[in-house]
């Protein structure tokens, strides 16, 4: 197995086209596993640890740019108010070790519909920026995951950054396992409030063959925010509302039966998380929260 070091982006990229089959890696939390159980050989690996940009994060006027190579644990302390969603998901990944090695890029690399930052991604409203000798292109995420472990990359493209919308409302994250740490996930959810477009965005992990949004659960919502006149009073939404945006939630799924849980029990869960996350975040945008911090139940 080689071991390509560049020096620089433009190094990288040029590996990268000249060797399109070589693994990049950065914190190693998912190759390293793969290769030390020997599920995977590559040729040659692509070490991004020395791009110094990688590891940074720029701050726009209405979006965060991080930088594929920054660590959970970094968003989790500096960017909690801006990409709150994404910080509540960083929390619950792996152990302080992993959180400090592992990185969102890496996540979106890897692909898996388990993945912890991908529901956030997808609630938060997040764009993927490729880029390959030939050039960059940014991808909206919910178009980047195409199967399992599998993503809209070329062979010659590498993750230069994340584009995560600043919140503009609360966000949740929730996650079952079968306890609170270093565990992959049976099922999450996450759901973000957008009150300056007035609407709503969602996301799934590990309850289909991709991270998905609840579409239809979205539009509803969307619909009965405004037909209800709830963004201006502020009322608290009626059992029935909640009821049904769980019930169309679930509807998004498309789980499996395997060693982490049934897919009844996956669809189940995926309703009830967004029953309690969606009536976390609206009790947050009624008290003006849009971090979630102080609410006890994010912790």
């Amino acid at each position: 197995m080689d071991f390509l070091r560049p020096a620089d982006w433009e190094e990288a990229l040029a590996a990268k086209a000249e060797h399109p089959s070589a693994v990049p890696i950065a914190g190693g939390t998912d190759v390293m596993v793969e290769i030390n159980f020997d599920h995977r050989r590559p040729d040659r690996l692509l070490d991004l640890g020395r791009i110094r940009e990688l590891h940074t994060w720029e701050t726009g006027e209405d979006h965060i740019r991080l930088g594929a190579a920054v660590p959970y644990a970094r968003i989790i302390e500096h960017l909690g108010a801006e990409l709150p969603g994404l910080a509540l998901a960083a929390r619950t990944v792996g152990s302080p070790q992993i959180r400090n090695r592992g990185s969102v890029g890496g996540n979106l690399g890897a692909a898996s519909p388990a993945g912890d930052s991908h529901p956030a991604l997808l609630a938060a409203g997040a764009e993927v920026e490729a880029e390959s000798v030939r050039g960059r292109r940014l991808i909206p995420v919910e178009d980047f995951y195409t199967g399992v472990k599998r993503n809209a990359l070329a062979p010659d493209e590498l993750i230069r950054a994340v584009r995560v919308r600043k919140a503009d409302g609360p966000q949740q994250f929730s996650k079952v396992g079968t306890r609170n740490a270093m565990v992959i996930a049976v099922c999450a959810f996450a759901v973000g409030l957008h009150p300056l477009t007035r609407t709503v965005r969602t996301g799934i992990g590990s309850a289909a063959p991709t991270p998905v949004r609840a579409r239809a659960a979205e539009d509803f919502l969307r619909a009965a925010l405004d037909e209800g006149g709830y963004w201006e009073s502020g009322r608290p939404l009626p059992p029935s509302l909640l009821g049904r945006f769980a019930e169309l939630a679930a509807g998004a799924c498309n789980p499996i039966d395997d060693v982490r849980g049934s897919a009844a029990y996956r669809r189940r869960a995926v309703g009830v998380m967004a029953r309690r996350t969606l009536g976390w975040v609206w009790e947050e945008h009624t008290r003006g929260d849009t971090t979630g911090e102080g609410n006890p139940r994010c912790a």
